[in-house]
């Protein structure tokens, strides 16, 4: 597990959904291995945690608190970061929300809403990134995908089809960017030990568990340091890939 290095030393990353969970634990690696992070929250009181980190690793935290959802404030943290830096190296696709329903209980509200996040954000954000990395003709941009993406579960149809549109989207924008040197791949965590995971209550938790090979949930660093990877210099020729975290989970 990846402490602190310098693989990340000099790049300009941007993470959304950094407030808690695994957007959390990315943000903070990346700073620990020497990287500027923009860490992007929705509310200013979401980041400070974050913020504490300043002056105790080797990288940095900024924070941009702006609404994935909201095309203009996107916009805007990124021009932000090109007068500031000048570049962006790193786009980590975090943010997102989980709608679950069985079929025939599902509403549209929670279609349009989980889309909006899981997906159309996702391409907004890409397409802004794109525009810097461009001109630096390289950058590394990280799509956090899911288990339920490629293989579907029981009572998430919308959240399983946003993530596999996740999937989808990684794949092409791979092809259509390689020539100029912007690469593309989507992390698919399984069950991760967070916040939202342990809400599920003990006897669902378990039965999760169950079902996973190394018999334990991941850890939001365990998404992280394959974050990193994929954010450094070692994976210069891997794009296009979707990298399951999941403790040979079975679903």
């Amino acid at each position: 597990m990846i402490s602190s290095c310098d693989l990340l030393k000099n790049k300009v990353c941007l993470v959304t959904g950094a407030s808690r969970g695994i957007g959390y634990a990315v943000a903070k690696r990346f700073a620990a291995c020497g990287a500027a992070v923009y860490a992007n929250g929705r509310r200013e009181e979401s980041l400070k945690e974050l913020l504490s980190l300043n002056g105790n690793c080797s990288g940095s935290v900024i924070p941009l608190y702006f609404d994935v959802t909201d095309s203009a404030a996107a916009k805007k943290a990124m021009m932000q970061i090109k007068k500031e830096q000048g570049k962006l190296d790193v786009l980590v696709n975090n943010a997102g929300i989980m709608k679950d329903a069985l079929i025939g209980m599902i509403s549209k509200e929670d279609m349009h809403q989980v889309f909006e996040v899981n997906v159309f954000a996702v391409m907004d954000m890409l397409q802004l990134a794109v525009k810097l990395m461009s001109r630096q003709n390289s950058g590394s941009i990280i799509n956090l995908a899911s288990i339920v993406g490629t293989n579907g579960n029981r009572g998430q149809m919308v959240y399983s089809a946003s993530k596999g549109a996740v999937i989808s989207l990684t794949k092409t924008a791979a092809k259509e960017l390689a020539s100029r040197h912007i690469r593309v791949n989507a992390v698919a965590p399984g069950v991760i030990d967070t916040d939202m995971f342990r809400s599920i209550g003990e006897e669902k938790m378990k039965e999760k568990i169950n079902l996973i090979g190394m018999n334990r949930a991941g850890t939001p660093e365990e998404v992280a340091d394959t974050c990193i990877y994929l954010a450094s210099d070692l994976s210069v020729y891997v794009t296009g890939q979707v990298i399951g975290v999941d403790g040979c989970e079975v679903i």
